[in-house]
């Protein structure tokens, strides 16, 4: 039996993932963080994730499920790690993933070594990921939910001290054993947006906290097409909400395909100039703990639910990644994930293309 710290979101997933785990017969206690450093700026409504509503769920949950209940104040952390790093890397015309960067740098660090120095042995979360003995990380049973790409960044420290139960689970057998246990958040929606970003205008939370830094929008031959307010709201591949001046030539759609903060420029073009060969990524996590001793053929991930490429990586301090196909919108800032089969071996943050 383990002592664990259950994470509990006050959403379906992690609810049942605390249950499962009490029912295997570890003494499990259950948290809630407290992301927010004022409570008047959480989101409203029952989400998932974050909000007042959240909070309050994940506490019946917990008396539903006899676990004793406290919350953790993170929300120091959680300032300094994702909201400020996230509005650096827009700063910067780089395209962050905050909850990425939560799971990394909140999750599985900061509550990790809490429960660590306070005793427990591990951690309990909802992700939809497998574990197996080494531990090696692996792609969920349930496709559709599948969450290894949001864990790659993960060391194999960390891994060894995580517990996944729904990994071998669809998600509808999930709310359906959530029901039968008479939890009220069974039929719960998802959380899909940023927590600390209220209202879903992530240009307009930008504007407010960076201010308005006019600029111009070019095509790819210099001419301005457009002006803007800030470089930090536009990323590479956008089509939407570029607001140009004139149409193409050829009349067919313009994406960004550079954003130059320094200049205060923005550049668009059409989707074939998007093409993307070779990716060099910095900072890689190899969730094995060391890095491949020679080149490896594996598939590659640049989002949550992105379709797996074919690839050639090879290992160093900058991980190169040649894909046997072109690939598009891909921009610096985004994590890349690295899979032989099912399972993640490392993962890396893209810093240029090419």
């Amino acid at each position: 039996m383990a002592r664990l710290v259950a994470a509990l979101s006050g959403g379906v997933d992690s609810a049942v993932a605390a249950a499962r785990l009490r029912d295997a017969g570890h003494d499990v206690t259950a948290i809630h963080l407290a992301l927010s450093r004022n409570p008047a700026t959480y989101r409203s409504g029952a989400r998932g994730c974050c909000s007042l509503e959240d909070a309050n769920d994940a506490r019946r949950v917990a008396d539903v499920l006899g676990l004793p209940f406290y919350v953790w104040d993170l929300s120091e952390q959680f300032h300094r790690d994702v909201v400020t790093d996230f509005l650096a890397e827009y700063t910067a015309g780089r395209t962050p993933n905050p909850c990425l960067r939560c799971n990394e740098k909140i999750k599985f660090a900061a509550v990790l070594d809490r429960a660590l120095a306070l005793g427990f042995d591990g951690v309990v979360t909802g992700h939809y990921a497998r574990l197996r003995p080494g531990p090696e990380l692996h792609r969920a049973l349930d496709p559709a939910k599948d969450q290894s790409y949001v864990l790659a960044g993960l060391t194999r420290a960390q891994l060894e001290r995580s517990h996944f139960p729904l990994g071998e689970s669809l998600k509808a057998d999930v709310r359906a054993e959530a029901a039968e246990r008479g939890l009220r958040v069974a039929g719960k929606p998802d959380s899909v947006d940023i927590c600390f970003i209220p209202d879903g205008d992530t240009p307009g939370w930008l504007h407010d906290k960076l201010g308005f830094r006019p600029g111009v929008i070019e095509d790819e031959a210099g001419d301005v097409v457009g002006r803007h307010q800030g470089t930090f709201t536009f990323t590479v591949g956008q089509r939407r909400g570029l607001h140009l001046g004139r149409p193409a030539a050829d009349g067919r759609p313009r994406y960004v395909l550079r954003v130059d903060p320094a200049l205060g420029k923005v550049t668009v073009g059409p989707r074939e100039h998007l093409k993307v060969r070779r990716i060099a990524a910095v900072r890689p996590v190899w969730t094995g703990g060391t890095a491949p001793a020679v080149a490896l053929d594996v598939t590659v991930q640049f989002r949550a639910h992105g379709e797996p490429l074919p690839a050639r990586l090879t290992p160093g301090d900058s991980v190169t990644v040649e894909l046997a196909e072109p690939a598009f919108g891909v921009a610096p800032g985004q994590m890349i994930a690295f899979y032989v089969g099912t399972q993640v071996v490392g993962s890396g943050t893209i810093d240029r293309t090419e």
